[in-house]
Order: structure tokens, then sequence, then C-alpha cells
């Protein structure tokens, strides 16, 4: 389907703990699946980590743009091993960080102009929602202490 305006925004996330490892607005309107292979190097690029497995939606279909360094599991309803469908109902966690993205961090609206604007609106939404996670752990921690310190 087609956009009217905008721009897609392609977001990497760990499998278990739901960081934001990499974000990028990709102009153009380009197939799901190219994204793939710069999302891989960004990530590889940042973290220093390749990943080994990737978890992704039906949107992503088609061999030719999966990398030969990653095992790439595409989301099907029809799955059958009990492994793979554990794993691909883990991938269904990227949506509510999709959500807070738009709604907390100003994903859906960008004031910046021009492409650069987009790229830059999207690292710094990606930077905000891993600072929230901080800030909440940190938070939690500090309560925590403060409740098991004697009186």
């Amino acid at each position: 389907k087609r956009y009217e305006f905008g721009c897609k925004v392609v977001i990497a996330t760990t499998s278990d703990s739901n960081w934001v490892v990499s974000i990028a607005a990709q102009h153009g309107n380009p197939y799901d699946g190219a994204t793939l292979k710069p999302a891989l190097k960004q990530i590889k690029v940042l973290t220093g980590v390749q990943p080994k497995r990737v978890l992704v939606d039906q949107g992503f279909r088609g061999a030719q743009y999966h990398p030969k360094s990653a095992k790439v599991l595409v989301a099907c309803p029809n799955q059958r091993k009990a492994s793979i469908k554990q794993a691909l109902k883990r991938r269904n966690a990227i949506e509510p960080v999709i959500g807070h993205s738009k709604l907390d961090q100003t994903l859906d609206r960008n004031f910046l102009k021009g492409k650069l604007g987009d790229c830059i609106n999207a690292l710094l939404t990606g930077c905000g929602f891993n600072l929230r996670k901080l800030y909440r752990f940190f938070l939690t921690q500090s309560q925590s202490s403060k409740r098991l310190q004697p009186v």
C-alpha cells in the first residue's frame, strides 16, 4: 500500500529485552525485504555483533533479499515446528515498540525538514525509547533498594 506522506522507518530490536539496536528512515517506498540487509549492516556497525537469527513478518518474504550471514525466519501462520513457532511468537513483541515510538517519542509526526530531518527524527526516537527504558530500570532499582534498607 502506497503512503501519501512521510517515509518508512526500519526498527530492529533485540529478541529478549526489546532494546532498539537499529533504526533508520528509508525513502522512496522500498520493498520491505530490500531494507533487511541495510538494517543488519547498521546493527553490525553500531553494536559490533552480527545477528545469527532474524525474525521478520511476511512483508520480508523473498529469499533473494535475505543475507547469507543470518538465518531469516519469516512469520507464516502455518508454521509446523514448535521451536520456530516459539521464536516467531517473540517477533510480535516489536509491535508495542512501534506503537510506543509513535505515541511517546513522536515518530508519527516529524517536525524536522527534509530527508535528513527524517533520519534525525528516527534516530532520536530510538535513543528516546532506550533512554526511557533505562530510566524505568534505574527508577525500579532505587525504589527496591529503599525498601530493603533497615529503618
